[in-house]
């Protein structure tokens, strides 16, 4: 089947149809190139979500952490990456089939145009022919009417009686004129009309189907082009999907990955403190003051007299003693133990305070201590601030938990810097050495200022680490140690009484242990020699200052290094541990500055955290 036999005639249909092909072909280059910004609005937004999303990373505290989080970053990245493939496709796309179309379009155009105007020149060719044989042939048919006019006139003279004979022999010249005028027309419009059939054959059977076959291989070129460009359209998303496969599967793996227990141990270890929790508060009775008789009111009112005395002679042998926030709070001011504050009137409507043996004992071991206490953890939650040195580079300021954290981590990044310190002696020192040995590759002198700093770094990061260190184990033995006490506690049968120091943390006495609320006869008694009571606390161990303390801070103790100390209050989780000098000055020193040694038999005050 060709187009030169069966469309022969049909060069006009032939001309739009090939124009039909070129805007087609363009047409879906458009779309093509309308498909591509697609992509790329697709990978611009998909980059931009993920931008949106993703964290910004200011410091090594906001890293994610939790397994989800994780797996959400994981997704982003991954989606990133399928961003990066529709990128992908827009570009092999734009160049394998947008760029191609548009040449081969341009190329095609550029053929087209040459076939139709050698079709063009073929007809006009024809058409030349043609008019010189119809001119050839009218010519003949011109000059065979004169002669048969000719031949018509002379045989009218020839049988006319009268003509001359003159004019018979002029009508005859004139008739063979017209007849040999006729025959050369004749021979001229043979030959015109056999030029023209031949050229018309050569028309219609060579020039002509060699037109338009070339018309059909263009066309059929562009039908194989665009079969082609539909092929690499979709080769161009098929080629990714191996790799978008991937990241589908890496957001698979990345849902796999949320472990729900994982994150709920994360969430423990980021704010476990550390601290026990409080003990039951015992039932405080307030209807006792409802039962007393007549004669406990004038015991009382007695009771209360001498109860006046006795704390002025308090006050007196307290003297100097200052509190760290103002004056020494009131008794009912700080929550002592439940049954420790009873309210009595008198007969004329004066109220007295009665004591039991527990809050005596706390309020004795206040008024004896020498120097004010220095706000615990717990103080410090609740908004009280002192501003102290050592607290906020120990971490004694965190829980106990969060504090050995810290700390180890301060530990591995000083390990990481003398690791760093460490080779870069090594180098200078190999440098050194190539100096010594080859003197003209430089000075081994101008290393030794380098090589000096970089051992006064190495000495002060171990002084770090050691110093670090023993922080360390000290909150890891203070950790352990809190367990053996709790357990302790639990097999003796000691319940915890709840009660509050005046710097909000939470204190029990081991030694002390649960009593009933005492009859009432006997609480001034009892009062009254506990207030007369003013030996020191017991000493439950001993320390050496590791540091120099200077104890600017009211109610600390200075020390200097290499100082011994008695030990009458161990650290409540706050950083801080109550000693005595031997002249008996009391007060409070960092933990973190000194070397403890706990009695073992031990019966002085033991805090529990």
């Amino acid at each position: 089947m060709s187009w030169g036999t069966e469309l022969w005639d049909q060069f006009d249909s032939l001309d739009k149809h090939t124009q039909w092909g070129i805007d087609f072909l363009e047409r879906y280059a458009k779309f093509v190139k309308e498909r591509i910004e697609i992509e790329q609005n697709y990978a611009k937004q998909l980059r931009n979500l993920v931008k949106k999303y993703c964290p910004k990373r200011s410091s090594k505290d906001e890293e994610p952490r939790f397994t989800s989080c994780i797996a959400f970053f994981n997704i982003l990245n991954e989606l990133n990456d399928y961003a990066g493939q529709r990128e992908v496709v827009a570009e092999e796309m734009a160049h394998r089939v947008y760029g191609e179309l548009m040449r081969y379009a341009h190329d095609l155009k550029t053929e087209r145009k040459m076939h139709l105007q050698e079709g063009r020149k073929a007809q006009q060719y024809l058409d030349m022919c043609w008019k010189q044989m119809d001119n050839s042939k009218k010519k003949f048919e011109r000059e065979c009417r004169e002669a048969e006019k000719a031949q018509q006139s002379y045989e009218r003279l020839d049988n006319d009686t009268n003509a001359t004979k003159a004019d018979v022999e002029k009508a005859k010249q004139q008739l063979n004129l017209r007849t040999h005028m006729a025959d050369e027309n004749k021979n001229e419009y043979a030959a015109q009309l056999q030029n023209f059939n031949g050229e018309q054959h050569k028309h219609f059977y060579v020039v002509i189907p060699q037109i338009y076959k070339q018309l059909q291989e263009m066309d059929e070129r562009r039908t194989i082009k665009l079969s082609e460009c539909y092929r690499g359209f979709a080769d161009s998303e098929r080629k990714v999907i191996p790799i978008i496969s991937k990241c589908l599967e890496g957001m698979i793996l990345a849902a796999k990955s949320v472990d729900e227990r994982r994150d709920s141990q994360m969430v423990v270890d980021s704010f476990k403190s550390g601290f026990e929790p409080p003990g039951d508060f015992p039932f405080e009775d307030y209807s006792q003051h409802i039962y007393r008789t007549i004669s406990d009111g004038t015991i009382s009112a007695s009771k209360q007299e001498s109860g006046k005395v006795d704390a002025k002679t308090t006050v007196g042998k307290a003297k100097g003693k200052l509190w760290l926030f103002g004056k020494k709070p009131k008794p009912q001011s700080p929550p002592l133990t439940p049954t420790s504050l009873f309210t009595s009137s008198t007969p004329n409507g004066s109220q007295f305070l009665t004591f039991s043996i527990e809050p005596v004992h706390y309020c004795m071991n206040e008024i004896k201590t020498g120097k004010p206490r220095i706000p615990s953890f717990r103080s410090l939650k609740r908004g009280w601030s002192v501003k102290m040195g050592p607290a906020l580079e120990d971490f004694s300021h965190l829980p106990p938990e969060q504090r050995r954290k810290k700390l180890q981590q301060r530990i591995d990044e000083l390990n990481r810097e003398l690791q760093k310190e460490s080779d870069q002696k090594d180098a200078l020192n190999k440098m050194k050495d190539v100096y010594e040995k080859n003197p003209q590759m430089g000075d081994p002198g101008s290393l030794q200022p380098k090589l000096a700093e970089t051992m006064n770094n190495i000495d002060r990061l171990r002084m770090e680490i050691h110093k670090n260190e023993a922080w360390l184990s000290e909150v890891e033995g203070k950790t352990g140690g809190r367990g053996d006490r709790r357990h302790s506690s639990d097999i003796n049968h000691l319940v915890t009484q709840g009660r509050e120091s005046p710097e909000g943390s939470y204190t029990d006495d081991a030694n002390q242990e649960v009593r009933g609320p005492p009859q009432q006869h006997g609480h001034h008694s009892e009062f009254d020699d506990e207030f007369e009571d003013d030996d020191p606390l017991p000493a439950i161990g001993h320390c050496k200052a590791i540091y120099p303390f200077d104890g600017h801070n009211e109610g600390t103790l200075a020390m200097k290094e290499g100082e011994v100390l008695y030990i009458i209050e161990e650290d409540k989780g706050d950083g801080w541990t109550r000693a005595r000098r031997q002249n008996g000055e009391e007060g409070y020193v960092p933990t973190s500055y000194i070397d403890v040694t706990l009695e073992k038999n031990s019966k002085g005050a033991v805090t529990y955290i």
